[in-house]
């Protein structure tokens, strides 16, 4: 490992067992408007691919055949945001689009929309934890 790997490592290390904690809930909020926004973006059809986006908390492990990560499981303090599932396996077709069909965009422009705010609102409640937990 590199130096600045090894300091990272270090500092994540000693980050409060409380701090981790409480960003959690902030987690959740930001998945459910992310996903609130994918959904939103997505083409209603059948309604299989909108009703396929979803959040996995940490600890958590994301849906078989899902996109992007099938089968993940979150780490300590990540959330990850997938479309697809046993039964909805084509979200990345819809997504960029085929030769027979044109793409029809919906998980990053959601992501690209929503980035920033959900970013803000995660470093708040980190902060705010800090600043409880001194």
């Amino acid at each position: 490992m590199s130096a600045q790997t090894d300091r990272l490592s270090r500092r994540l290390k000693a980050i409060p067992v409380a701090v981790k904690k409480a960003v959690v809930p902030a987690l959740e909020g930001a998945g459910a408007e992310l996903v609130g926004a994918m959904r939103n973006l997505a083409p209603e059809d059948t309604g299989d691919l909108k009703y396929s986006i979803k959040y996995t908390m940490p600890g958590d492990s994301t849906p078989p055949y899902s996109q992007p990560g099938g089968s993940t499981v979150a780490a300590e303090n990540q959330l990850l945001v997938t479309a697809g599932n046993d039964d909805v396996r084509y979200p990345h077709l819809v997504e960029y689009g085929t030769k027979d069909a044109e793409a029809q965009p919906y998980f990053w422009p959601a992501y690209r929309l929503k980035k920033k705010r959900l970013s803000n609102r995660i470093k708040r409640a980190i902060r705010k934890a800090v600043k409880e937990a001194r």
